[in-house]
């Protein structure tokens, strides 16, 4: 009879226990890795941090001198200028395609501060503006566009004008002060002058609204100039060398308003076959037109301000300046707007 202590001796190797399942699963699992919390891994996550810290440095560096170069030729800050925009076109673009009739108070609320703006700068400027009934015929103006028929909308646009215009004149009367017959003439000429580039253009885009579709129209004229801006910035920023009216705004350039006209093509043709169910070509006309109106309203507006000698209305508007800035290309653009509209909507029905 042998023990195991005779095996040992005999030198012999004990038959081997078979494992079970779960022993010989623990034994193919890999060892746990210990986690290296030593000071070589705390070293390497500084070294990350410190580079990705080092990176967006640098990544923020270039944006503001890029930003800073685009400033000092432009005189915008171009992202505050474009956050800025973006809130108000959102909040313009809602507006008129769930409730269009809110956009009778952007219409409104553009007559009112322009005409304020540009009132305090022409008083500045030495000019004898009456504030109270400017903004008052602004006020009318806009909110009977919205019920009147367009003859009698001009009938109220004419009633306007000689109302400041006697307003003007008697309260010179009043003043006694000795002013020259030549600077009543100015101040009679600007006081019949401001009705009619603000609210009355201002209006026009309410008796647009008024329209079949007519919110739509608002709408395509409106992203027709912001395109055309657009166009004429990048265009311009990029290529411009050749000034388009250096005298008015120097930083006009002949490139940029080509960039300008192509951008409006483009969209003016989309927008057309997309929005507005036009023909193509009407899409062409279009854009033209708008990119034409939107031009010279914003060169009169340069030309008004160089002519006080100041850069912007106002600084209500940071990176745009004053509300008149942003509206010299859509005042006149949204009378254009109308008048095409009378134009194709036969020729599209017929």
């Amino acid at each position: 009879m042998t023990d195991s202590s005779g095996d040992a001796a005999s030198g012999e190797v004990p038959p081997a226990v078979p494992l079970t399942r779960r022993e010989a699963a623990d034994t193919r699992r890999p060892e746990p890795v210990p986690t290296d919390s030593g000071p070589a891994f705390q070293a390497h996550v500084r070294a990350a941090r410190s580079e990705l810290e080092s990176q967006v440095a640098h990544a923020r560096a270039e944006f503001e001198e890029a930003n800073e170069r685009i400033k000092e030729r432009t005189g915008r800050d171009l992202i505050l200028a474009t956050l800025i925009g973006l809130a108000i076109g959102i909040l313009l673009v809602a507006s008129l395609i769930f409730v269009k009739w809110i956009f009778v108070v952007y219409a409104l609320a553009a007559a009112v501060l322009g005409t304020f703006e540009l009132s305090r700068v022409l008083i500045a400027a030495g000019r004898r503006v009456d504030l109270i009934p400017q903004l008052f015929v602004a006020v009318v103006l806009v909110l009977t566009a919205s019920f009147l028929d367009l003859w009698l909308h001009w009938v109220a646009l004419f009633v306007a004008i000689a109302v400041v215009a006697v307003w003007r004149m008697v309260a010179q009367m009043a003043a006694k002060d000795g002013r020259t017959y030549g600077d009543v003439l100015s101040d009679v000429l600007i006081a019949g002058f401001l009705p009619l580039y603000l609210a009355f253009f201002a209006s026009m885009s309410v008796v647009l609204l008024r329209q079949e579709g007519g919110e739509w129209w608002v709408l395509a004229f409106i992203i027709l100039c912001v395109v055309s801006d657009t166009g004429a910035y990048a265009a311009g920023l990029s290529f411009g060398r050749h000034p388009m009216a250096p005298r008015i705004s120097p930083k006009k350039t002949w490139e940029g308003f080509a960039g300008a006209v192509l951008a409006a093509l483009i969209a003016g043709v989309l927008l057309a076959l997309f929005m507005l169910g036009l023909d193509w070509w009407m899409g062409v006309v279009f854009g033209v037109v708008i990119v034409a109106t939107a031009t010279v309203g914003d060169l009169a507006e340069s030309m008004i301000k160089r002519d006080i000698g100041i850069k912007d209305m106002s600084s209500w508007l940071p990176g745009h300046g004053g509300v008149l800035d942003r509206l010299d290309s859509l005042l006149p653009s949204g009378t254009a707007a109308l008048a095409l509209f009378y134009l194709f909507t036969p020729l599209v029905a017929s």
